[in-house]
C-alpha cells in the first residue's frame, strides 16, 4: 500500500496553503498556559502555529509514520506529547479538570462522530476549532426551522454554542479534496441542566423525531406515550420546526 492509499484509508488531506494556516492559528489564538489536544496533526501545519513557550500539547494520531515524523520535527518551545492511536477508542480521562482546548483537521469520514463524542466533555473543555467539510458545518450550526436544524445541530447546541468562522477552498490542500471545507468553533455553554439519564432520553427523542421529516413531531413520537396538552408544544409542528428548549421538555417527560 503506497502513501496516497493509507492517506486515503485514514481520511488525511494535509492543508498547504500558508495563509489559511496563518487564518486559522489567528482565530485560535493560543496564549501561554493552554493545553492543547490536537486531532489527526498530519504533517503538523496546524500544530505549527501552536508552537509557543508555555503551550502543552497533546496530538493523537491514528498514523504510526506521522508519530513518528511529528516527534522528530517538534521540539519546542512547546512542549509536546504524541500518540498514535484512534481518538474514537482511546480514553480521554485526562480532559478532566484541565480545560482543554481542542483542535483539528477532522477526517471527514468520521468527523461528526468525534464531535459529538465531545458532548460527553463539554464541562471540561475550554473551546474547539475543527476543520470539516462544509456541508457538516452548515449542519453543525444550523438554526431551528432551516433544513440545517437535525439531529446532529440539535444535539450540539444542547451543550456548545457554534460558529463557522471561514470558508477553505479544495486548493488548500496537497491532496484537493472534493468538496469545500470550514473552519469552526465551538463553545461550552455556561450553564447546562442535563444529566446523564436526560442526556440519552434527549438523544432518543431527537433521533426518534427526525425519523421521517416529511411527518410531523406527533406521528414520529407516537410509539411514545406524551400528553401533548401538559406538554404545551404543537404536536403538527416538523421535526426542524422543534426548538432545542421544546426537544429537552420532551426528553424530560420520557425520563419521568
Amino acid at each position: 500500500m503506497n502513501n496516497r492509499d493509507i492517506r486515503r484509508k485514514f481520511g488525511q488531506n494535509y492543508l498547504s496553503d500558508p495563509a489559511i494556516i496563518f487564518e486559522m492559528g489567528q482565530s485560535i489564538s493560543p496564549n501561554k498556559g493552554d493545553n492543547f489536544l490536537e486531532i489527526g496533526p498530519g504533517m503538523g501545519a496546524l500544530t505549527d502555529t501552536l508552537n509557543l513557550s508555555g503551550i502543552n500539547i497533546k496530538a493523537i494520531d491514528v498514523d504510526k509514520n506521522n508519530v513518528e515524523f511529528l516527534s522528530k520535527k517538534f521540539n519546542g518551545p512547546a512542549s509536546f506529547e504524541f500518540i498514535q492511536d484512534d481518538i474514537l477508542k482511546t480514553s480521554l480521562e485526562f480532559l478532566k479538570g484541565r480545560r482543554y482546548r481542542v483542535v483539528g483537521n477532522l477526517p471527514y469520514n468520521i468527523s461528526t462522530q468525534i464531535i459529538l463524542m465531545f458532548s460527553n466533555w463539554h464541562e471540561d473543555i475550554r473551546d474547539m476549532h475543527f476543520l470539516v467539510q462544509k456541508e457538516v458545518a452548515e449542519k453543525i450550526s444550523g438554526n431551528v426551522g432551516t433544513k440545517n436544524w437535525g439531529k446532529l445541530s440539535i444535539k450540539l447546541s444542547a451543550f456548545y454554542n457554534t460558529q463557522i468562522l471561514f470558508n477553505v477552498p479544495p486548493e488548500s490542500f496537497d491532496i484537493k479534496p472534493k468538496v469545500d471545507s470550514s473552519f469552526i468553533r465551538l463553545s461550552p455553554k455556561k450553564i447546562i441542566d442535563i444529566d446523564i439519564v436526560l442526556k440519552k432520553k434527549f438523544y432518543e427523542v431527537v433521533d426518534m423525531s427526525f425519523s421521517s421529516r416529511r411527518k410531523n413531531i406527533r406521528n414520529n413520537l407516537k410509539k411514545v406515550a406524551l400528553n401533548w396538552d401538559e406538554l404545551e408544544i404543537d404536536s403538527n409542528l416538523r421535526p426542524e420546526d422543534v426548538s432545542l428548549e421544546e426537544y429537552l421538555k420532551l426528553a424530560k417527560a420520557l425520563k419521568e
